[in-house]
């Protein structure tokens, strides 16, 4: 198989993202924000006490991402996950 093209690679990544929000709203009942960022997709969402009850289920759409963790707050705990992509242009130094 040849190399991916930056376009086709994007498009994958894109694709990529937009299932695991869907699994995420799925597992939660909470609308996920998909971000970009320099250099990769950002998706983040309220866990719920719905997503508790199936944290093992969670954990693992969590871990589809490059990185994933759990940002808590005194009112709520939000999931997040990054998917690198290295067709999202960074920032040059």
């Amino acid at each position: 198989m040849g190399a991916v093209g930056p376009d086709r690679r994007r498009y994958a990544v894109r694709a990529a993202a937009s299932a695991i929000a869907q699994q995420l709203a799925e597992l939660t009942g909470a609308p996920p924000v998909i971000t970009e960022e320099p250099g990769a997709i950002r998706i983040e969402v309220t866990v719920t006490d719905q997503a508790l009850s199936q944290w093992t289920r969670l954990l693992a759409v969590l871990a589809l991402g490059t990185e994933y963790g759990v940002h808590y707050t005194s009112r709520e705990q939000t999931a997040w996950l990054r998917i690198e992509d290295s067709t999202i242009r960074r920032p040059r130094p």
